[in-house]
């Protein structure tokens, strides 16, 4: 049971701030500033630098326009820090380059071999996210459309398998050794903001007393983005066979399996938009509705996040006070 120190009703107000755990160390994104802090080989190293916004007016910051662009630009970022904690990271964690690194590295040069393999790696990473949550549901499902005519009953199928997987592979990940300490920085990212959102002092025991669960974490994010891709995939798959009905006469054949799956995959970025607008507007409220939406990323938490110890603590304290506003409140969700 929490205690009274990590009751929602405790928080003051609700934050942008948000971050990432790494390799012995979180990175923290405020309104203007990204901060890097890693407990390396070298000390406590911590590394601020200004965001790149997007401009007043632009596009990219339109409703549901900006989630698929912040949500890019969040897994670009995600990779940077995620590459630079690496190389700060104690010896232990460090291994050497593969023949193909040094050959790649000695034909671009290091700072185009350094963002060669940063956009390698997001590709990777989104290749393989759309692969195995994506993909590979839509593939099982497919082979039971002779025997699941209603396009709704096959999507919710779909999705059931879609948040199995997932859910399996997040549980599976907890599990391995060199993951617990990752998933313990994350725990003291989520307390940390939630002792900032308390109002109380950012000090290590302030800290400690606060629970590692955290309604705004990107778990829940993608768990609802599962949930609307079963909204979105069936309204726009029955508006696709209302507009070419001759797909309906072709149902259960590997060409209209192959049409769905690449028709949905086309939707994704659809569903990244709507689950960002509706993750905000969730982030900004806070009732009965909005904790049930929140409910399944709060306890997937419980398998993504660790209790930290107090070096985490002061990393990921050190961390929200770098990227703090000049000025108060404009950090505010």
């Amino acid at each position: 049971m929490q205690n009274k120190e990590t009751q929602p009703c405790c928080e003051k107000f609700k934050t942008m701030i948000g971050g990432q755990a790494l390799i012995e160390g979180i990175m923290m994104r405020g309104p203007k500033k990204d901060a890097i802090v890693i407990r390396g080989k070298d000390g406590l190293t911590v590394e601020v630098s200004d965001r790149k916004l997007y401009p007043d007016g632009s596009f990219k910051k339109w409703p549901f326009f900006r989630g698929m662009f912040n949500f890019f630009d969040s897994q670009v970022t995600g990779v940077k820090a995620l590459m630079r904690s690496a190389d700060l990271a104690p010896e232990e964690y460090n291994e050497e380059p593969s023949k193909f690194d040094q050959w790649l590295e000695k034909k671009l040069g290091n700072e185009k071999f350094q963002q060669a393999i940063i956009w390698i790696a997001v590709f990777l990473g989104l290749g393989m996210s759309i692969g195995l949550f994506f993909l590979l549901p839509m593939l099982v499902s497919s082979f039971f459309d002779r025997w699941i005519p209603n396009l709704l009953v096959l999507n919710l199928f779909e999705g059931i398998v879609r948040m199995v997987i997932f859910m399996t592979y997040m549980i599976l990940v907890s599990r391995m050794n060199e993951m617990r300490r990752v998933f313990s920085y994350h725990g003291a990212e989520h307390k940390t903001i939630r002792c900032y959102e308390a109002g109380l002092p950012l000090t290590v025991e302030n800290v400690r007393k606060m629970t590692r669960l955290h309604p705004r974490c990107g778990t829940s994010f993608l768990l609802v983005v599962m949930v609307i891709s079963i909204i979105v995939f069936s309204i726009a798959s029955s508006g696709l066979l209302a507009m070419i009905p001759a797909l309906a006469a072709i149902q259960g054949s590997f060409l209209y399996r192959l049409i769905m799956v690449v028709f949905k995959l086309l939707l994704l970025p659809v569903v990244v938009g709507i689950t960002y607008e509706i993750n905000r507007w969730a982030g900004k409220h806070d009732n009965r509705f909005t904790r049930i939406i929140s409910a399944p990323g709060m306890w997937m938490q419980n398998f993504t996040t660790n209790e930290p110890d107090d070096s985490m603590i002061e990393v990921a304290i050190m961390a929200v006070e770098a990227v703090l506003p000049e000025e108060e409140g404009e950090d505010r969700w």
